[in-house]
């Protein structure tokens, strides 16, 4: 009886203790070199990134022992003859035409997805939600042409509306004024609200659509409205990769060079007016980078860029921390 029972032991041994083998029986030779290879893939990104942060710094060391840091950030004069550069009217133009592209976009996702996921019949969805993903598959050189020949002249002729009506307004009045001219940070803005509008509303529709139906169900089933529903179960279930693709939104904003090079107007004086023109730190790099002559200059122009990466980092830093927060607070109310 005993050596039965110690023969039945053997035979349930599991494959995981016999020599060469691991886990469900593959080898342990294959399961090594596959943890090694995704290793490496991982750190190579990192590296990669590494890399070319360093090597940007390198070549911008002539510009940081001149200007220095803050001298460089807080400076608004860009002047190639004199070899005078500042960097501050192009960070608020980065800043500002993103923040006017998310202020734009990020409901417009919404409703869109919300009517994909929610509001569309079946037949309308697909052909809504392919027209949408090919408005990330037009290249930005595109949208930049179509807001220079297109937008540009039509926007042009609702300026004067947009002087008389919000340039009127208390406190904000001055930001709407300006001459009709068509460029300019505003459209540089709208222009960006729509190349950005497909990452986020795909992001969107994709959490939305996958909500548990039965969450939906119950909250109709109560009476809740539409708006109800999107407000109270899919905005909740969802915040996290909501937020995860507004800030993907964001980042693609803050880095987009041709289309805005088109349509902000180019200039390096600061202007309180949206309607004025303006310049971003990608459209001064591709403008002014085959002109640089000197070494300072390609230097300055580098030294633009990595302060590209730093807000961009910085972005990304914020985004981390907001989607912790989201997180542990979707956690504790649970």
């Amino acid at each position: 009886m005993e050596s039965s029972e110690a023969a039945v032991g053997q035979k349930l041994t599991p494959a995981a203790e016999e020599p060469g083998t691991a886990g469900r029986g593959r080898p342990l030779s294959a399961d090594s070199l596959f943890h090694g290879v995704c290793v490496s893939m991982a750190g190579l990104v990192g590296v990669a990134l590494v890399a070319i942060v360093i090597a940007i710094a390198v070549d911008s060391l002539p510009a940081i022992r001149t200007f220095g840091v803050l001298g460089f950030l807080k400076s608004s004069e860009w002047d190639p003859v004199s070899e005078h550069f500042g960097a501050f009217p192009f960070i608020v133009g980065t800043l500002v035409s993103s923040a006017i592209a998310m202020v734009l976009a990020v409901p417009v996702s919404f409703g869109v997805a919300v009517f994909i996921s929610e509001l569309a019949p079946a037949w309308m969805r697909q052909p809504v939600s392919a027209a949408i993903e090919m408005l990330a598959a037009v290249p930005s050189i595109v949208y930049g042409l179509w807001g220079l020949l297109v937008f540009a002249p039509a926007f042009a002729n609702l300026e004067p509306w947009i002087n008389d009506h919000l340039g009127a307004l208390p406190l904000v009045g001055a930001l709407f004024q300006g001459p009709p001219m068509g460029i300019g940070m505003l459209t540089a803005g709208i222009v960006l609200a729509i190349m950005i509008l497909p990452y986020i509303t795909a992001i969107m529709r994709d959490v939305f659509v996958a909500t548990p139906t039965r969450l939906k169900e119950s909250a109709y089933a109560m009476g809740a409205t539409t708006w109800e529903v999107a407000r109270q179960i899919l905005l909740p279930y969802t915040r996290t990769a909501v937020t995860g693709g507004i800030f993907l939104g964001l980042g693609r904003a803050l880095g987009e060079t041709m289309a805005v090079t088109f349509v902000i107007g180019n200039s390096n004086n600061l202007s309180a007016s949206l309607l004025m023109p303006g310049a971003s730190i990608p459209s001064v790099i591709a403008n002014e980078f085959t002109e640089a002559t000197s070494k300072l200059y390609v230097s300055s122009l580098i030294y633009l860029g990595l302060v590209l990466i730093a807000i961009t980092l910085i972005v990304q830093v914020l985004a981390v921390l907001l989607l912790g927060s989201v997180r542990r607070g979707a956690v504790s109310s649970r």
